[in-house]
């Protein structure tokens, strides 16, 4: 405790007492130049600083990322005479107290294509930063990516709309977000960076704020999605910076950052932070009005007030309005209020912040947020018509003016679907293919062929449609139009198995054309019956002929079921004398091919049929082992059954009954439809599965600690009898076994590497037959994961037993041995060692007398696994503060 007081107490007096100097926080972002193609960028640079300093910047310097560096000038605020005694034309802004925004604008034009870091140093941060060693001494380095291809479009980076200086009170939750959105409607995404310095290098020794305070370290995070980031919660005063990157990605891929290095000051305060009430997201058709209202209370009688920031409120048409509508003491309410018109449709949702603050001297905020998703109508008046073995599909155009065309969906049968409000397009659980897409918005027709296959007569088909945008966004489909081919051809009804042999029996039957051309085809009509000994027709032999358009069906005596599965096809002939001619072949269907796989104890089976119709559901059967009937054993929905509990080394035979229809009136529902029979006999051969693993590093003793589920809890086969475990050190490496267990319930190994904790895992389950799973997932440990070796800056040698000697943080680990160096003022080595424990008891290492109080220098070289667990150096430098 006396450490921490004294840390605490030293820190304090610095920070009340030194002139503090200049730069406090800092962004870089840029703009497309409009109308100058897509190499002019306005590039702006915006920083807070330390007001009285008179190291106050009217000029920068930035660096274009292209190999050029020019002058950026200050551009907001009034003319007169800077702290320096310099003239200037613009002054910057006062904010705050001490605190000064200044704005920087460039244009620059880039030679071409490529990816560009627009970067900044500036000397130097402001004195006192607790979590950043000596910042008065550190620049301050920022840096933005810039990507410019043809292939991506205009860019422009995420704009920053909330400050990057904020206030926080000891002992209460701080919380922070940028207030980003991105104007190209990209997705954004946040991470924590380490602050860096000259050459974009991190900045040594930097802790993040939690950390400053080893006692009380709380937590530090950042929301990826949302860019909240919240600290819980800080114990002591004074002045902390953090740096994140706001990344922007499109299709998937990071073409843009920025980063923001930003400053929160840490001060004693009485009241409490407000709150405000978390906000729904929402989703809205475009051209319809949202409203809502957003609540804050506060616990103290203050007078809140909130305001709302986000890109809604920035659009040039149709913007997002924001207004409080009640101060009350201790509470607040705003109405946000969005008529959006047709033109801000983006794939990505919409960000609105809600910042709230009770105004005191120290005033406590708390931010919020929600999303928006604005999504386009749908194309009004869908038509369907069928045309010969095709459907022609029609719609409305689209009212939105930004869309460049459409998608169709398809599927059989009606479907009832209803969208959800915030869904865009069709998602995959309607049951719906996507089966065509049209460019430009006045492209309002689809011509449906199925890839140049025709569709097949006897189907409903189904269709919606969706009006698409260039960032890929959809809209709310279309209601639901259907239509089926009109029936000129004969649709099959059955291909069903009587006997299971050789030479088998096969029942097959057809529904007669109704909707013909008597014109074109007067008749009389006769049928001719073709079989293929395969399931997909890629061989078929003219079997059989009928007399008559109504004799529709046939039994085949000659198809070897037991063999192969069938298929067929039956061809309509026109006999007219002296005009005899084809008109057409139905579909192609096949039988129910049936398969059965062993298990332990149990035997799977599988259905498989090409058909034109939709199989609905199965009726399992099992021949009586005593009876020889078929008795019912179960319903399958699906084309899999599992039959349970049966005896290993017994053989059991099965039929399945498929039923099925084709959706449409004037034909036979349902379908029936028997396999062949098909035996086996269940086994032990099942592969116990696969457990997954979990990695813990105790730091402290140097070891792995890997645990993971027992999967005979989870897994039908329950075969597992132990497991081994394999390690490699990295995942590319090959794995070599390291330890195994005795039994299925013994799940936890503790492994201890050669090179420190570093390493990756996998674990097998074997079963009592020796069979083995497969690997489970591999898992590294985090070379980062352990506290890394740091020291302290202040020690108290003076016998009381407190903070006697000047050692390491605790918690370090897989540290082989240091090369201690530490140095008076004059530059003269006092103390050295190899020990990573240190153990210096402020005397000199020579005459072994007292050291004076005072500030001492050392480095130190730290030899530790790195992340390829090879030994490697790392260096420390810092300042010693020797107290008596």
């Amino acid at each position: 405790m006396m450490k921490k007081n004294l840390l605490f107490l030293f820190a304090l007096i610095l920070w009340a007492n030194v002139f503090a100097t200049h730069q406090r926080a800092g962004e870089i972002t840029y703009r497309l130049v409009p109308g100058k193609g897509n190499f002019t960028y306005e590039v702006t640079v915006v920083t807070y600083s330390y007001a009285p300093s008179q190291a106050d910047r009217n000029v920068l310097q930035i660096d274009f990322g292209d190999g050029t560096q020019d002058t950026v000038y200050r551009i907001n605020g009034s003319s007169g005479i800077n702290p320096a005694g310099i003239f200037c034309n613009h002054l910057g802004e006062i904010v705050a107290t001490d605190i000064k925004k200044n704005i920087y604008k460039k244009v620059h034009v880039y030679a071409g294509q490529g990816a560009f870091k627009i970067s900044l140093t500036d000397p130097n941060r402001n004195y006192g930063i607790l979590n950043i060693p000596n910042s008065v001494e550190i620049p301050l380095y920022i840096e933005t990516l810039l990507t410019i291809n043809p292939f991506l479009g205009p860019v422009n980076s995420p704009q920053l709309q909330l400050p990057p200086i904020d206030n926080g009170c000891i002992n209460n939750i701080f919380r922070h977000n940028a207030g980003a959105y991105d104007p190209d409607g990209d997705s954004l995404s946040y991470k924590l960076v380490i602050c860096r310095t000259t050459g974009g290098v991190n900045i040594t020794g930097f802790k993040y704020p939690n950390e400053v305070d080893p006692d009380h370290p709380g937590t530090f995070v950042i929301d990826t999605k949302t860019g909240d980031i919240t600290w819980d919660k800080p114990t002591l005063q004074g002045e902390y910076n953090f740096a994140f990157l706001i990344e922007k990605w499109r299709n998937g891929v990071r073409i843009a950052y920025v980063t923001r290095d930003m400053q929160v000051t840490i001060t004693p305060c009485t009241n409490k932070a407000p709150i405000i009430d978390p906000a729904p997201d929402y989703c809205v058709m475009a051209g319809n009005t949202l409203t809502y209202n957003v609540t804050a209370h506060d616990t103290d009688p203050f007078k809140l007030t909130l305001t709302a920031t986000g890109s809604p409120l920035t659009l040039q048409n149709s913007p997002a309005t924001f207004v409080q509508t009640a101060q009350l003491a201790g509470s607040a309410t705003g109405t946000f209020a969005w008529k959006t018109g047709l033109s801000p449709i983006q794939k990505r949702p919409y960000q609105v912040y809600y910042k709230v603050s009770d105004g005191q001297t120290t005033p406590l905020t708390d931010i919020k947020s929600n999303f928006i998703s604005v999504i386009a109508p749908p194309p009004l008046n869908p038509l369907t018509v069928a045309i010969g073995r095709n459907i022609r599909v029609s719609w409305d155009q689209s009212i939105c003016p930004t869309a460049s065309g459409y998608k169709i969906y398809r599927r059989t049968g009606h479907s009832g679907y209803t969208p959800d409000v915030c869904t865009q397009g069709v998602p995959a659980g309607a049951g719906f293919e996507l089966v065509g897409t049209t460019q430009g918005i006045g492209t309002t027709t689809f011509t449906d062929d199925n890839k140049g296959k025709g569709l097949a007569h006897g189907l409903t088909y189904c269709y919606l449609i969706t009006a698409i945008f260039p960032d890929g966004a959809e809209s709310y489909p279309s209601v639901e139009t259907c239509a089926a081919l009109k029936k000129d051809l004969p649709v099959i009804t059955n291909v069903s198995i009587q006997t299971t042999a050789t030479l088998g029996k096969v029942f097959i039957a057809w529904s007669k054309p109704t909707e013909l051309n008597t014109t074109i085809t007067p008749g009389p009509y006769k049928y001719r019956i073709y079989r293929s000994n395969d399931m997909t027709g890629a061989s078929f032999t003219l079997i059989d002929s009928t007399a008559t358009i109504n004799d529709t069906t046939l039994i085949d005596l000659k198809a070897p079921t037991s063999v192969s599965g069938i298929s067929y096809r039956i061809e309509f002939i026109n006999n007219t004398p002296g005009n005899r001619f084809s008109v057409g072949n139905s579909e192609t269907a096949s039988s129910e091919r049936l398969s059965v796989a062993p298990g332990d104890k149990q035997l799977t089976l599988t259905m498989t049929a090409i058909v034109p119709w939709n199989n609905m559901k199965y009726v399992i059967y099992r021949r009586n082992l005593t009876t020889a009937v078929l008795d019912s054993i179960g319903v399958s929905a699906t084309p899999t059954y599992i039959d349970p509990n049966r005896i290993n080394g017994q053989n059991y035979c099965y039929v399945v009954k498929a039923l099925g229809t084709y959706g449409t009136t004037g034909i036979i529902d349902p379908l029936i439809n028997f396999s062949q029979e098909a035996c086996a006999t269940p086994t032990d051969n099942l592969i116990p599965c696969a457990p997954v693993l979990n990695i813990e590093t105790i730091c402290a003793e140097g070891k792995n600690k890997l645990t993971w589920n027992n999967p005979n809890r989870t897994c039908g086969s329950k075969t597992a009898k132990k497991y081994v475990l394999f390690y490699a050190l990295q995942s590319t490496d090959p794995f070599v076994r390291v330890d195994s267990t005795l039994s299925a319930t013994d799940t936890v190994i503790m492994h201890a590497p050669k090179d420190g904790v570093v390493g990756c895992y996998t674990v097998i389950a074997v079963n009592d037959k020796g069979i083995e799973s497969t690997k489970s997932n591999i898992v590294c440990a985090d070379p980062n994961g352990c506290p890394k070796y740091r020291l302290p800056n202040a020690f108290t040698p003076n016998g009381d037993e407190h903070n006697d000697k000047f050692r390491p943080y605790p918690g370090y680990s897989s540290v082989e041995k240091v090369n201690m160096r530490i140095f008076n003022r004059w530059g003269e080595l006092i103390f050295t060692t190899t020990d990573p424990a240190i153990n210096w008891d402020g005397k000199s290492k020579g005459s072994k007398q007292d050291c004076a109080e005072g500030v001492y220098f050392y480095t130190c070289e730290v030899f530790e696994p790195g992340t390829n667990g090879k030994i490697q150096k790392r260096t420390l430098k810092g300042a010693i503060h020797l107290l008596r």
